[in-house]
């Protein structure tokens, strides 16, 4: 494959040049760029990709990497890459970072379409798979706009720059469905694009009345999680293992817990009270992927929590964020029939008891019948 260049959208794609390690030394040390990509860090390395390992894999036809420039100014902005490229199947990977003062401008979408238009056209692409590390939210609304199919999450295959094993999306894109520049973002992606500001960031701490805070699981709060799980109405209620251990909360609280927040599927918090101690378990889940404007909530309190009010203040409160937020239009809650404190709690919060459904959750071992009741942004104006 002979060297190629892309002038595009203000932007100017082009291989690697002598005169560019200096500046691409500086942009891939970046911790944002390392966050998410197995780039080299050692100045050495990065010479060696850029000026003989990048041409060679040209030459041999299997991969294209160009550098992201200013067409005007010529400063660097970041990169994009045909990988994983097989002319007798017709497919490849598509691959982009960007520079950490280049953000916010699109570069990365505007890259990738240059690239993909001259993949499908000069290549005969005829399908570019793309993979990004759970979590990188940017990546990822990037590839919605160009148009990809979102296919799923594949498990960890590889070890990530900071020694952990991370799952990743995986998406691909037909040649009839990459998306026209300038073009606005489809009320899904829209909503995709407001989500990726929340989860790409940490969790929030949430204030309600009464000194009530919804915040991120600590190490402090695990002996009094244990004891709420142990709790005979916690477990007559919910699905926690039974003999729950310490083991066991610090798996859920300060693994699954942030895990959720950056896959964008929940929004786990712990409630206190005005003196900042554990009283309960909040979450906020986003369960029903066809539906992206549905979630349910669930919770727990604490034995010395109980009775106080602050297990509603918390559930109205979360669910106000989520409505805000994340743009959601219906929260539902289910709890078995007969589990009046949780009744009470989703009433005055402002959830409206729609009916029973018969066998409606399975808990240890059998179906039961459980109470259903929702929430919309309405509901809560004027409380």
């Amino acid at each position: 494959m002979e060297p190629v260049e892309i002038i595009s959208d203000g932007l100017r794609l082009r291989v690697w040049e002598p005169g560019d390690v200096d500046r691409l030394n500086r942009e891939v040390a970046h911790p944002d760029v390392q966050r998410w990509t197995a780039l080299p860090t050692d100045p050495a390395e990065t010479a060696e990709f850029a000026l003989h390992r990048a041409p060679a894999l040209r030459e041999a036809g299997t991969a294209l990497h160009l550098g992201v420039f200013d067409a005007a100014d010529g400063r660097l902005l970041g990169a994009t890459a045909l990988h994983k490229i097989n002319l007798s199947d017709g497919y490849a990977e598509l691959g982009y970072w960007v520079a950490a003062g280049a953000r916010g401008a699109r570069v990365a979408e505007r890259a990738a379409r240059a690239l993909l238009n001259w993949g499908f056209t000069e290549l005969g692409l005829g399908l570019v798979g793309w993979r990004a590390r759970v979590g990188n939210h940017a990546s990822r609304i990037t590839a919605l706009r160009l148009g990809f199919t979102m296919e799923g999450t594949g498990r960890a295959t590889r070890t990530a720059p900071d020694g952990t094993r991370s799952a990743r999306w995986t998406a691909s894109l037909l040649p009839a469905d990459l998306t026209a520049a300038g073009r606005p973002d489809s009320p899904a992606v829209a909503l995709e694009a407001r989500r990726a500001r929340v989860f790409g960031g940490p969790r929030p701490v949430l204030t309600a009345p009464g000194g009530v805070r919804l915040r991120a699981a600590e190490e402090r709060d695990l002996p009094a999680t244990v004891e709420t799980c142990r709790d005979p109405e916690t477990l007559r209620w919910t699905t926690v293992p039974e003999n729950y251990t310490l083991a066991d909360a610090a798996s859920y609280s300060l693994g699954y817990q942030p895990a959720q927040w950056t896959a964008g599927t929940a929004a786990m918090f712990v409630f206190t009270g005005p003196d900042d101690e554990y009283a309960g378990n909040m979450d906020l889940r986003l369960t029903r992927p066809a539906d992206p404007l549905f979630a349910d909530v669930g919770f727990s309190a604490a034995p010395r929590a109980r009775g106080r009010g602050y297990t509603t203040a918390a559930l109205r409160t979360v669910c106000a964020w989520g409505f805000e937020a994340l743009g959601l239009e219906r929260i539902e809650w289910l709890a078995h029939v007969g589990n009046d404190a949780s009744r009470r709690v989703a009433e005055k919060a402002g959830f409206t008891v729609e009916g029973v459904r018969r066998s409606g959750l399975a808990h240890r071992g059998e179906r039961r019948d459980v109470w259903a009741a929702g929430l919309v942004p309405a509901d809560l104006q004027g409380r």
